[in-house]
Order: structure tokens, then C-alpha cells, then sequence
């Protein structure tokens, strides 16, 4: 009985939600995947995995063994890169990144980290929802904000402001808020996916607004506010373009918060492969390199 083997079917399953999608991740099959699971609990007469129709859920059992398995396997990978790909890391790599930052600074960037490691494969997950680093497989992640869990390590790569904007038509028509207080008064675009949801930051205060349009995309965002359907809240990067050529104009400035971290996190008790380690040095040498990343306070 390969061991290794059943571990490895039973970490991927767990992590990809499900023996089909395991069995395509190892080139398995359903059915290939499905059979080591159940020799694995066989062989440790204890339920790992609860099955249902929809998904696969951990036992209390499987989610012990899960965290001391995932720490062999992370060891194990580490343990080979070391020797095979010091100078050439190899292997399929998944990250998590938000929308907007993927689309403006990452994806052009792609080419030339793909092309500097050809043994090297990339996953990457584009998304603004949180990504369970744990559950969903990734090993690491692109976050904007501070970091909350203690689970995690951070590196930060980049720095930027969070501006509240509005086209000239709308403040022509609705007036320019004068202290943050005045927002509750205003028309605001709601960015359904914010951490914080409808509640704005300022220095040293907080306002929740409303507004007639929600949308849980950052572009969209962008343009409903160059649009005139209200006012905007979000990163100067996002409405970068439309405030170099007058479309928007930045309001409150003067109640700016405190610059917002960008950060790459990995599993705290994680060995980390090497092909993410050289993904966070490259990631890193390149935000640094990139103004609207390491703003100070205009």
C-alpha cells in the first residue's frame, strides 16, 4: 500500500472540495481517488471525510489528520525542491488575488515570471471573495488590509490610499460633501464585497452610507461613479485615469485614512515550496517598482 499515495488523494480532495475534482487535479480519476480515500481510512479505521451529494465535509478526526498530513506533504515538497529545484523550482503553484489588482499590476507581470521559471506552472485564482488558504489548496494569497489571522504569515508588498470620488456632473447637480458626516446625505456606489461593507473609513471616524446602485465589482464601480450615479470609495489606483484627465475629482481629502497595506500571505505552520518563495521575491521586486504601490500621502 503506497501511503504517500493515499495521503496525497486524501489532502487534494479535502482542498479541491471533491473526488472528481482531486481525481482531475492527479490525473487520477473519480473513481481511482475515491477508492485510496477509503483504503486510507481502512488502513486507520477511523472516518476522515462525511460524503453527501454536494460535497465532501472533514470529520473532527479528518480535520487532526488533515493539518498533520498537509505539514508531511509541505515537508516532503520542500525537502525535494531543496535538492532538484534549487535552481529551477517546478511544480503547479496556486494563488489567490483580487480583481482589479490582478487585471492593473499583476497579469502584466505573468510573462515575465513564467518565462524566468519555464519549470514552473501557475494557477491563479482571480477573485474578490476570501479565500480559505487552508481549505482551498492555495499557497498563497494577494490580500489588501491588515492581517486578522493569527493562522497566517504576511509579507507586504505595497502601499496605497483609499479616495472617495465623484464626477464633475454629479457634484454639479448634488453638491460637494464637506466633512464625511455629509456622505450619509449623498448618492454612494456600494462595492458589495468591501471587508468593511457599507461602512466608509476616514481618519479617526466612519460613516455607513446608501446608495441606489450596489455592484461587487471593482471596475464597475469605477465607471458607474465616472458615469455620475454617485459617489465612489476605493483605491487612487482604481480611478487613477479618470482623475488624470478631470472625470473624477477627489472629495475629503483632508479625512484621508491611513494608507491601506498590500500583503502576500502563506500558511503560518506551512513549509513554504520554493516555487512560491521565488513567486513572493518576484512579486515583491516588482510592486516595489510600481508608484501608485508605495504612495505616500499627497
Amino acid at each position: 500500500m503506497d501511503r504517500f499515495l493515499l495521503m496525497t488523494c486524501f489532502v487534494r480532495a479535502v482542498e479541491t472540495g471533491s473526488f472528481s475534482a482531486a481525481g482531475r487535479d492527479l490525473g487520477l480519476g473519480q473513481p481511482n481517488v475515491s477508492r485510496h480515500v477509503a483504503a486510507l481510512e481502512d488502513y486507520l479505521q477511523t472516518r476522515l471525510l462525511h460524503r453527501s451529494t454536494r460535497k465532501l465535509a472533514l470529520t473532527p478526526e479528518g480535520e487532526r489528520y488533515y493539518a498533520e498530513v498537509r505539514r508531511i506533504l509541505d515537508a516532503v515538497d520542500e525537502s525535494e525542491s531543496s535538492l532538484r529545484d534549487n535552481l529551477a523550482p517546478s511544480g503547479l503553484l496556486r494563488v489567490a488575488c483580487p480583481t482589479a489588482l490582478a487585471h492593473k499590476f499583476l497579469l502584466p507581470e505573468i510573462p515575465g515570471f513564467l518565462k524566468r521559471y519555464p519549470a514552473l506552472a501557475l494557477d491563479l485564482q482571480i477573485n474578490d471573495r476570501y479565500v480559505n488558504l487552508v481549505d482551498e489548496g492555495a499557497e498563497l494569497a494577494i490580500r489588501i488590509g491588515h492581517l486578522e489571522d493569527s493562522a497566517l504569515k504576511a509579507r507586504r508588498i505595497g502601499m496605497f490610499e483609499r479616495v472617495c470620488v465623484a464626477s464633475k456632473a454629479y457634484v454639479t447637480q448634488h453638491g460637494i460633501p464637506l466633512t464625511p458626516d455629509d456622505l450619509r446625505e449623498h448618492d454612494c456606489v456600494i462595492y458589495t464585497l468591501l471587508s468593511s461593507g457599507a461602512t466608509w473609513r476616514f481618519r479617526d471616524t466612519e460613516v455607513s452610507v446608501t446608495g441606489r446602485f450596489r455592484v461587487n465589482s471593482p471596475d464597475a464601480v469605477r465607471d458607474s461613479v465616472a458615469a455620475g450615479l454617485g459617489i465612489g470609495y476605493g483605491p487612487r489606483w482604481l480611478f487613477e485615469d479618470d482623475l488624470e484627465s478631470s472625470c473624477l475629482q477627489i472629495l475629503l481629502s483632508e479625512y484621508a485614512a491611513p494608507h491601506v497595506p498590500v500583503q502576500l500571505v502563506y500558511v503560518a505552520n506551512r513549509l513554504l515550496p520554493r516555487r512560491a518563495s521565488v513567486f513572493m521575491d518576484f512579486v515583491t521586486e516588482v510592486f516595489t517598482r510600481i508608484p501608485a504601490l508605495n504612495s505616500t500621502l499627497r
